[in-house]
């Protein structure tokens, strides 16, 4: 298996991904068995964790925090705190799996703009930083946070320089949810007093969007809020704010392999729009997500009929919105590379034929690729949804109750002389016990006995 590693190449060495594909045939992981199958490349993910470093290698003081949202299961994110990240966690689910996969809670940071008082309260008592979304969740951390906390307590702003193409990943609009609105009437003056009244708010956050969002429309959130920072210190002259918040938002190429924009990319970007924000004067806090886990992971799914309708030939695989939700639902603002793989597991060759790829839901629109040039697929064929290691497979829909597939984490091992794929398991398939457990089985009748619907929850 080829180990060519695309850290300084800015491409992915597609050689792995075949190789996966091929053992996970072989060692009967993707088929009957598994008719849809999540995989991790374990040695990518190390080393794109290894080209932000070198990206942000001159900069003096720097937390790399991985958005758990983007790859919510437990031995990713241990890995990710293996390679010495964060964790971003946006809610009380995400928290509990950031303590689990072994983050130390002054590595986490919670951002979410609604939190709970009891979300807040725990985040206070382990020491976990929190960004405030609002305002009025800066006076409901007045009523809430003890004079011992250790957490690091900033807030989040909206610096209004615009969208990107895909309006649900811009978070910097003039009407986002997101975040205290700088250009709104008064509201820069009510940050800067904010700060004023409170010694133990010293950071600022912000976050322009993810995909879709260009590199300069970034960088202007994040210099507005450095001259944000600035303009609070030397109002209160004092070194009030001490660390900014950047996010993350690298927006992923799905075009092709090329990883591209890159973090070097990124951080150009950033110097040239923010040249003192590398200095050391604040201590920089990151929240990448999709950019680091997105081209470490592929689907794969068996193709189980094929028909043509209409003139039109459709492959029916069960890799479809449940797992592929976003590129369903929005086709053009998220579209997948596909692969055909014959019923060897390996790459098919042959004459190109336009093919819809179609999932197993039961809508019309479940359809993940339209009319894709590809070798003929057959029954007992495979495809591969490429680019899919953050947000598909690990955050699945449950649409007719489907059930979660199973995902593996892979890397090359070389044993007798040879090279193989070893696979670990990272989640089991869900079971039809675990469906109807989380459908209410242990209340199967209470909307039917006497008195059953007054019941309360324990």
């Amino acid at each position: 298996m080829t180990q060519t590693s695309f850290r300084n190449t800015g491409t992915r060495p597609a050689a792995r991904f075949d190789d996966a594909v091929r053992a996970a045939v072989e060692q009967g992981l993707l088929g009957e068995r598994g008719a849809v199958v999540g995989f991790i490349d374990i040695d990518g993910v190390r080393e794109s964790v290894a080209a932000l470093r070198d990206a942000f290698a001159a900069t003096p003081d720097v937390l790399h925090t991985f958005a758990a949202k983007a790859a919510s299961l437990i031995p990713v994110l241990r890995l990710l705190a293996d390679c010495g990240m964060g964790c971003e966690v946006a809610g009380p689910g995400e928290l509990r799996l950031a303590l689990d996969a072994g983050f130390a809670p002054s590595a986490i940071v919670l951002d979410s703009p609604a939190k709970t008082r009891e979300e807040l309260r725990l985040a206070l008592a382990l020491g976990v930083a929190v960004n405030a979304d609002s305002l009025q969740e800066l006076r409901r951390i007045d009523e809430l946070r003890s004079r011992d906390t250790v957490s690091v307590l900033g807030l989040r702003v909206n610096p209004q320089v615009g969208g990107g193409s895909i309006g649900a990943m811009s978070t910097a609009t003039a009407t986002s949810k997101f975040g205290v609105a700088l250009r709104d009437a008064g509201a820069r003056e009510a940050v800067v007093q904010a700060f004023a009244d409170r010694p133990w708010l010293t950071r600022l956050h912000a976050h322009v969007g993810s995909q879709g969002c260009p590199l300069e429309l970034i960088a202007a959130g994040i210099a507005e809020t450095y001259r944000l920072a600035e303009e609070i210190n030397e109002r209160l002259g004092t070194r009030r704010i001490t660390s900014l918040d950047i996010g993350g938002g690298l927006p992923v190429n799905f075009d092709d392999e090329t990883v591209r924009p890159t973090c070097a990319d990124y951080v150009a970007a950033l110097t040239e729009a923010v040249p003192g924000l590398f200095d050391g004067r604040y201590a920089l806090v990151t929240e990448f997500g999709r950019s680091l886990l997105a081209k470490n992971g592929f689907i794969g799914a068996l193709v189980e009929y094929t028909k043509d309708a209409g003139g039109r030939r459709i492959a029916l695989t069960h890799a479809g919105a449940q797992t592929a939700t976003r590129t369903v639902l929005m086709p053009d603002a998220w579209p997948l590379r596909v692969g055909a793989f014959g019923a060897d597991g390996r790459p098919k060759e042959g004459p190109a034929l336009a093919q819809d790829i179609a999932g197993p839901c039961c809508f019309a629109g479940d359809v993940v690729a339209h009319g894709r040039e590809l070798p003929e697929l057959h029954e007992g064929d495979f495809v591969v949804l490429y680019d899919t290691g953050a947000y598909y497979f690990s955050t699945p829909w449950a649409y007719n109750s489907l059930p979660r597939p199973a995902v593996y984490g892979f890397r090359a091992a070389a044993a007798d002389g040879s090279t193989d794929v070893v696979f670990a398991p990272v989640r089991d398939a869900q079971s039809l016990d675990s469906i109807a457990a989380e459908s209410g089985l242990a209340h199967a009748n209470a909307l039917i006995e006497p008195g059953g619907a007054s019941s309360r929850p324990s």
